[in-house]
């Protein structure tokens, strides 16, 4: 499928000349946004957009004036989602105990993978390359999350050769593991803790 109209993460939503969005227009979009969310994990990506505007109690012109094609509309979405983890592991990098706040991360990371990567995959499955489209938010959340794996480091909580690539490759890699395997939700948080053990620096 062609991506036609798909824009960046600035462009998203935005208004004439990118003026900042008024305060009943933001709080529309985060409607849009969430309705979306839910009807895409509960129908996929085929559902028509007309059921995400019904969700969110607003008209299908509404919809189309924040996202003017669903391509773009699937690509807000997974935006969303990264700029919630990004803003997460910022709020973290200055905590007073470093370990604690590196793992409190690694489980949301976790919780939002099992959770979401469906919408991803499907992304790509259709021909939209997110990662191109919002690769600058991707690589400001993977700066703050090494600045979170750099301190817990610093500070003795985790071994010294891991890193943020490697950290995403853990938690991906064991979530789909688990899920592949059919394993409930008790068996893959369980699965995940023996990744963070061998995370944890064992001091002989």
């Amino acid at each position: 499928m062609h991506v036609q109209g798909a824009h960046p993460v600035a462009d998203l939503g935005a208004g004439p000349c990118d003026r900042p969005l008024r305060a009943d227009a933001r709080k529309n979009r985060a409607l849009l946004l969430e309705a979306a969310e839910e009807v895409f994990a509960e129908r996929g990506l085929s559902v028509p957009v007309d059921e995400v505007a019904r969700r969110a109690c607003l008209g299908v012109g509404t919809l189309y004036r924040h996202f003017p094609t669903k391509e773009a509309l699937f690509v807000a979405v997974v935006a969303a989602r990264i700029e919630r983890l990004r803003d997460e592991s910022r709020c973290l990098i200055d905590s007073d105990d470093p370990g604690a706040a590196f793992f409190a991360f690694a489980e949301r990371l976790a919780d939002e993978v099992r959770a979401k990567h469906d919408l991803a995959d499907a992304l790509a499955e259709v021909g939209i390359d997110y990662k191109a489209e919002l690769g600058g938010l991707v690589d400001e959340m993977h700066r703050n999350v090494q600045a979170l794996i750099s301190r817990a480091q610093a500070a003795g909580a985790i071994r010294d050769d891991l890193s943020a690539q490697e950290l995403f490759g853990l938690i991906v890699g064991s979530c789909m593991a688990a899920e592949h395997q059919g394993l409930g939700t008790e068996a893959q948080r369980r699965m995940l803790h023996v990744v963070f053990d061998g995370v944890r620096r064992h001091d002989s």
